[in-house]
Parts: structure tokens; sequence; C-alpha cells
């Protein structure tokens, strides 16, 4: 249990130095003179060279296991952001962004893995798995705030220096504190066994969807074709948080406004946190709250590109909670699809859709925005995805006790 409790304190560091540059970077990019249509394209550059990184870090992983991946991966970050304090022009910073993706792509499938081989059953792991996301969403409601305030307080340069140090300190001390786990027994199948656990109701407690059953259930029947169409929404939600990360920050034209954007960030992740807290919808069926999720969201960003009278945090609010009930729904949903024999190809295409679509947001938005709202991208972009998840049986296999036949 101490290593998962050090796992989630450095998961934190991470991703509270990734946060707090998103009310930093765009201002800080139009101080070294690039253009919104280069901005997009550095934004879009840190989410592009994820792909090779998650791609090598899923086959190195299960090698070589998770400890010195994850400390190497925030000592080079903070390394790179020490050196992203430096930069003088535009390019040395796509260069350096380009750089950060590539080593942070290794992080999160590292502690993933490692938080899932220290599960004792399915029980713990669901249990392990909700704790990191409670990681990530405190992390994302407090450090835009921050970092904001400590580049209003000391300047852009001075504020990537240090958090470019708290990560390589971080990332040294992690070898001390992070041993790697027994290795499981393994199966006839040749794969570890984790013990299955006594009450799948239980799940509910510790994130999981209590309607959603073991293999047990999943051994009968002819294997069906996957339906790929769902890796979508993804791919649009990804789109539509990267035209967000890039639109928002353009508000800002000093430090108190910097300031602003931050707590206008924190005010998004409050709102996810507040239907993350709503543990009842866990036993609504996935594709139902996915649906619910993509309007609520979509009908947000149309108002963002409308002008609606409305108080801009109060949309963002909204947005927010759009987002707290989307994301868990999103992995019940592919967790149900998919089968526990396809679980790492599935989170595999899940973070190269999710890298894509951060790719094509702000890229998008730099090209297009002095035509079109790029608020209005991202309803389009949501709106697709909504057409394209219309309603299919293999939706609801799987849930509420039916027998569910695995896809190939």
């Amino acid at each position: 249990m101490k290593t998962a409790v050090w796992l989630y304190f450095f998961s934190f560091v991470a991703l509270f130095d990734l946060h707090a540059q998103y009310p930093m970077l765009t201002p800080f990019a139009i101080s070294l003179g690039a253009a919104p249509s280069f901005i997009g394209l550095v934004m879009g550059m840190y989410s592009l060279t994820h792909l090779p990184g998650n791609l090598l870090a899923g086959y190195g992983v299960d090698r070589f296991g998770s400890r010195l991946f994850i400390s190497a991966s925030l000592t080079g970050a903070g390394v790179l952001l020490i050196l992203q304090g430096r930069v003088t022009d535009p390019w040395q910073l796509l260069y350096i962004r380009s750089a950060s993706g590539f080593v942070l792509a290794f992080l999160s499938p590292a502690s993933m893995a490692m938080l899932a081989r220290l599960a004792r059953d399915h029980v713990h792991q669901g249990k392990l798995m909700a704790g990191n996301g409670l990681v990530h969403t405190v992390a994302s409601v407090i450090s835009p705030a921050a970092g904001a305030w400590l580049a209003a307080a000391v300047g852009f340069n001075t504020a990537f220096t240090v958090l470019g140090w708290i990560l390589l300190f971080t990332g040294v001390i992690s070898l001390g504190f992070i041993r790697e786990p027994a290795k499981l027994p393994m199966d006839s199948s040749g794969k570890p066994a984790i013990r299955e656990s006594g009450d799948a109701a239980s799940d509910a407690a510790g994130g999981t969807d209590r309607h959603l059953r073991e293999p047990a259930q999943e051994e009968t029947g002819a294997p069906k074709p996957f339906p790929w169409i769902v890796f979508i929404l993804p791919l649009a939600l990804s789109c539509a948080q990267g035209i967000l990360s890039f639109e928002l920050p353009l508000r800002a034209r000093n430090a108190s406004e910097v300031m602003t954007v931050g707590l206008l960030f924190s005010v998004i992740s409050l709102g996810s946190l507040a239907t993350l807290g709503l543990l009842f919808l866990n036993r609504y069926l996935p594709y139902s709250r996915i649906i619910g999720g993509l309007a609520l969201e979509a009908c947000a960003y149309y108002a963002l590109a409308g002008g609606w009278p409305l108080p801009l945090t109060a949309i963002l609010f909204f947005l927010g909670m759009a987002k707290g009930v989307l994301f868990p729904a999103m992995t019940s949903f592919l967790l149900q699809l998919s089968g526990t024999s396809r679980y790492g190809r599935t989170f595999s295409f899940l973070s190269i859709a999710l890298s894509i679509g951060s790719f094509i947001g702000p890229v998008a938005a730099g090209a297009f925005r002095d035509r079109i709202s790029p608020f209005f991208l991202a309803f389009l972009a949501l709106m697709a995805a909504m057409v394209l998840l219309f309603p299919r049986q293999t939706y609801q296999e799987g849930w509420n006790n039916r027998p569910a036949v695995p896809h190939m």
C-alpha cells in the first residue's frame, strides 16, 4: 500500500506541473512573438509526440517494469521544463514541447500498470484506479490557479524553472520510494492470474460499475467484431479539450488576466469533481451516460461560441460537469465492449485516439479562429461523435447481468 501512496504522490506532482502550465503557455508564447496558428501547432505537437511514447511504453513497461520509466519520465520532463524557462523564440518552444510530449507519454502507462499489479483482486484494483482518478481531479482543480499565481508573481520564465526543478527532484527521489510489486503467478494461458472478488456488486465502492461483470459471462458465443467507431468518442472529447486549452488562455493580456484564466480552468475541474462524486450514476448504462454528457458538453461549447448572456464561470462549470460524466462512462463503455481478452489493445487505441484529438484541436483552432469560433468547431466535433454513436444492440451487451460475447 505504501507504493500506491507514493505513486499517487508522484502522479499528483506531475499532473500539478502539467496543469499549472495551462494558463501560462499561450501568453508566454505570445510574449515570444508566436502567432495564434503557431501556438496551436506548439500545443498540438505536444500531443502528437505522445503517440510513439505510448506505443513504446506499452512494450517497455511489460518487459522491464514501471519503476525506471516513472523516474526517467519525471526527471526528463523536469529538465525540459527548466530549459523551457530559457527559450527566446517560438521555434525553441516548439522543439522543447515536442520532446516533453514524448518523455511524459511513459508516465501514465507505467503508473497505471504498477497500480494494476499492486491489486489483490478486482475489487482492490477498482479502488486503486478510483484513487488515481481522484488524484487527477484534485490536481486539476488547484494547479491552474497556482500556476497562474506563480506566473503573476515571478514571471513566466522563473515559473517554468521552479516547476521544472520540482519535477526533476521528484523524479530523482522516486527511485528510493517506488518498488516493483512481486510478479503474479501465471495461469494456463500465460497471463497473470488475478484473484476474482467475491462480490462483483462491491466494485461500485471502488469506482467500477456494479453491473459490469467479469469474463465468466464472456465465455459463451462466437467473438463479434469490435465496434471501432466508438473511438470517435475519445477523439472528439480530446479535440474539444484541446480547443478549450488553446482558446481560453488567449483571453489573458496581462499578469492579472493570467490569474483569472487559471481560476477559470479550476472552475472546470470543480464541475468535474461535482459529477464524479455522484456515484449513483454508475448504475446507469454507460452508453446512456455518454449521450447525456455529450449533449451537455456540446450545449456548453455552443453557448461559448454564440456568446450566450450567461456568466462564463457558469458555462465552464457545466462543461466540467459534462466531463465528469463522460470520462468515467467512456472507460466503463470500453471495458464493457472489449472483454478482458483485449484490455491492453483497447486502452492502447484509447491513448492514440486521445493524442490525435489533442493534436487536431489546437491546430484547427489556431488555423481557423479568424474565420469561425474555435468553440463552434468543438461543438461540431461533439455533435459528430453523438451522431456516429447511434444506438446499437451491442452497446447494451454485458450490462445488467446480460451475457456478453467478447469482441474481436
